[in-house]
């Protein structure tokens, strides 16, 4: 072998071992993907869940686990009571619906849903501090951990639109896997209609207080 292409071999060398460390095994998924749904929700069981979920899961005879966004639904089926708007006899417990419900406000900037629910989440113990962390897009620094870490993976779903291992673990370590679904559909669902709130331009009602300051990011 002539030196020019000696150099050339050996200059190849790290390039090619770097490419294989950045190549996983055909098959691999991270370890906290279950290989049915290849996501970080297993298929529920009876177990998993509370007495109504146990019945909505029994009657859908045509479920199937697999990929898609029906793994995710089935742990909050649309048939289950949150308890929208009030909260009450939510299964995640009022004062957290109401958290959830902000989160979802303060992150599509909606005035008439934060309006209604600031004080919705008043009378269900929500405290102000807590809220003024929504509101003004603080640090959850010195909340209590169950708030802190809902604020912290709602934030993450709408802004980063990822969560991460760590943080899914955290949220099921506290909530459970069936409230934590039940948390990101709240959220999201209102997320959702204040997005189309906004495009019609929702005003607020003359009797009612504009609570929701506006925020550069």
């Amino acid at each position: 072998m002539s030196i020019r292409l000696t150099v050339l071999v050996l200059a190849a060398l790290p390039f090619a071992a770097h490419a294989q460390s950045q190549t996983k095994a055909p098959g691999a998924l991270p370890a906290d993907i279950n290989p049915i749904t290849l996501s970080r929700l297993p298929p529920p069981t009876a177990a998993d869940l509370d007495e109504e979920g146990q019945k909505l899961l029994a009657a859908r005879s045509d479920y199937k686990p697999g990929p898609g966004p029906t793994h995710i639904t089935i742990w909050a089926p649309r048939e289950r009571n949150l308890g929208i708007p009030t909260g009450t006899n939510s299964p995640v417990g009022a004062r957290q619906f109401q958290l959830a419900a902000l989160i979802g406000a303060r992150e599509c900037d909606q005035a008439y849903e934060w309006s209604a629910h600031e004080p919705a989440g008043q009378k269900q113990g929500l405290e102000q501090n807590v809220i003024d962390v929504v509101k003004f897009n603080k640090s959850v620094t010195g909340l209590a951990e169950k708030d802190a870490t809902l604020i912290t993976f709602g934030r993450a779903m709408f802004r980063d639109h990822r969560v991460s291992s760590e943080l899914w673990a955290k949220m099921v370590s506290l909530y459970g896997r069936q409230h934590t679904v039940e948390l990101m559909t709240l959220m999201t669902d209102y997320f959702r209609v204040g997005v189309m709130l906004n495009a019609v331009d929702q005003h607020l009602p003359p009797d009612r207080p504009a609570l929701l300051p506006d925020l550069k990011r």
